[in-house]
């Protein structure tokens, strides 16, 4: 089996091949789109899903994901990426100066869709915290400053994030599960 993983993020394609491996190979096809705007990582994923495989012709999957901040009543959310590429991580830390309640979550949806149908999605979510600095070259996006519950050490600093990550983990293998079970992509 294999599926057609739509991201123009290396760091999900080397995460979701080792998830999916060895029954399903991920093909990455490098391709920008704009994103729907909303508070759901769902609608977002199954929304860039269904309109890239009727664009594509063919069944692709998408894979939205985001870090929500309690205390910042659940910023960056679905806008993660945007506010990585606008503030960085120091730009988030600074949102964060002062702030007791350093509890957060990561989610991640993987939506699959094939031309014409509807899409179907799967969704993984870790409960974790904010440091209060950077810490670890590892891994990619907010894995610096994320410190997954039951952990004193953040992603960054884990030589292999990768295999630890349980939020899009959780998404992968809840996939890899119906493909299994219904034997076909």
């Amino acid at each position: 089996m294999q599926i057609n993983l739509i991201t123009s993020n290396p760091g999900k394609v080397t995460e979701l091949s080792r998830y999916l491996a060895p029954e399903i190979k991920v093909n990455h096809i490098r391709h920008e789109y704009r994103e729907l705007r909303s508070d759901s990582t769902e609608e977002i994923a199954e929304e860039a899903a269904k309109r890239l495989a009727n664009e594509l012709k063919k069944a692709v999957v998408v894979e939205d994901s985001g870090i929500f901040i309690n205390t910042l009543k659940g910023f960056p959310g679905t806008c993660s990426k945007y506010v990585h590429v606008r503030i960085g991580l120091k730009g988030l830390l600074k949102l964060m100066e002062g702030k007791k309640d350093r509890s957060c979550y990561y989610k991640s949806v993987l939506a699959y869709c094939k031309p014409g149908k509807e899409p179907i999605s799967f969704a993984g979510e870790e409960k974790g915290a904010i440091a209060e600095k950077e810490r670890g070259n590892f891994g990619f996006g907010h894995d610096p400053i994320f410190i997954p519950e039951s952990s004193k050490s953040t992603y960054g600093e884990m030589k292999d994030c990768h295999d630890r990550k349980k939020f899009r983990r959780m998404a992968a293998d809840k996939m890899k599960g119906y493909f299994l079970k219904n034997k076909k992509l």
